[in-house]
């Protein structure tokens, strides 16, 4: 059956189209965005609000509990979760999110396995438009064709999944406490970097770094990457703490050559800059160089002498310096953000001392090798689930 087949009442549609001045901090109405929809689960990290003018005003599709929401941008296409939260408080979401609410007789969660699944997957990959911004269009997603098995054929597959599921998002978890560590060792050691709880001195950040800038996408975008090369980082590659080697693009010397002023170095810092993944932050490894950043993502190189990268990216990772530097980022839009090369210079940050960084440093090794350890367990987990999805949507799984 079509995806847009499944809609109850008619309820297939994008998100609303909701610009900077749509927006209010005092709002009572959510804004969920694009970083918010997770591959198969809901993130809920936005924080934008709306108020009641303004939805009524743009004529604004309210979200209900169930809701499937589909990404029509990265990372990946398509994918999809279940809205979560009842509707006590009022929701609402962008226009590159659609927003399928399935009627009575279907099972929700079979339909959210389905799109994310390899199959569906496939059928969206030969949809996608663009080229530096990858879409899929509403009436494309509308087109899909969900294979639907009878309905107690459906819920076993749906209680596989469950159970696999599970075990991924336990690891997950185990992940999530390592990185709250991570934060709040961060703060017992140097405090609240926005309050500066401690007193430390402050400087802007293009006294303390030797240099800031970001890089660009070769002519030809994606068709013009290479199979291997020189590494071409993009923002999907850069999450916090964590470099994420799925989809590392290559380029090759003489494109690399156009980019030579963006040359990454070892213990650089890479920040995404733009986009729904704008305050990403880590320190990129070794293993990936030599390398060259797309525009998506700044170089921030500190000075050796007086900073250490690890004390610099937790720093830009912090709480409450993502909020401070979202707020200079949101001149975009509510759904493409930017922070500018202007704004991270003149951006202060506190100055401890070299000693006491040096030692948060250590202490986020040790704990960094943990994670690891729980990382694998997660790429197992995600192996395991992967398998599963992909013989569900084959008739594989239910077949005996």
């Amino acid at each position: 059956m079509k995806v847009k087949d499944l809609a109850q009442n008619g309820v297939f549609s994008d998100g609303d189209w909701v610009e900077s001045k749509d927006q209010d901090p005092t709002g009572s109405i959510r804004l969920i965005q694009l970083a918010d929809i997770g591959d198969g689960y809901f993130i809920n990290k936005s924080k934008r609000f709306m108020n009641e003018e303004a939805t009524s005003r743009l004529r604004c599709t309210f979200l209900e509990k169930g809701d499937i929401l589909i990404a029509r941008m990265p990372d990946p296409i398509g994918r999809c979760c279940v809205f979560p939260f009842e509707d006590k408080e009022k929701y609402v979401t962008v226009v590159d999110v659609c927003i399928l609410r399935i009627k009575e007789n279907h099972i929700i969660d079979y339909i959210k396995y389905a799109i994310n699944s390899p199959l569906i997957r496939r059928q969206i990959e030969g949809q996608v438009t663009g080229t530096t911004r990858l879409r899929i269009t509403k009436k494309k997603i509308g087109e899909l064709d969900i294979p639907l098995p009878p309905l107690p054929q459906q819920k076993k597959v749906v209680a596989i999944l469950d159970a696999a599921d599970e075990y991924r998002q336990k690891t997950k978890a185990l992940i999530t406490k390592y990185e709250e560590l991570a934060q709040s060792l961060f703060l017992d050691m140097f405090g609240d970097p926005v309050m500066n709880t401690k007193g430390w001195e402050k400087d802007l950040l293009k006294n303390i770094t030797t240099k800031i800038g970001s890089g660009a996408t070769p002519r030809g975008g994606k068709e013009a990457y290479q199979k291997e090369g020189i590494s071409l980082i993009r923002s999907m590659n850069v999450y916090d703490n964590k470099f994420k080697y799925k989809n590392l693009a290559f380029i090759n010397d003489e494109q690399a050559n156009k980019l030579k002023n963006v040359i990454v170095e070892e213990n650089d810092v890479l920040f995404n800059i733009t986009g729904a993944s704008i305050c990403r932050s880590t320190v990129v490894p070794k293993n990936i160089l030599p390398a060259r950043v797309n525009q998506h993502v700044s170089i921030i190189r500190p000075d050796g002498l007086t900073f250490n990268p690890l004390f610099i990216s937790h720093l830009l990772i912090s709480g409450n310096v993502k909020k401070q530097l979202l707020g200079v980022g949101s001149g975009g839009g509510a759904v493409m953000e930017a922070i500018t090369k202007e704004q991270l210079q003149n951006y202060k940050i506190i100055v401890p001392p070299l000693k006491l960084q040096n030692q948060f440093a250590e202490r986020i090794k040790e704990i960094n090798a943990q994670k690891e350890q729980a990382q694998k367990s997660l790429e197992h987990s995600e192996d395991l689930f992967n398998s599963l999805l992909q013989k569900a949507f084959k008739g594989e799984l239910t077949e005996k």
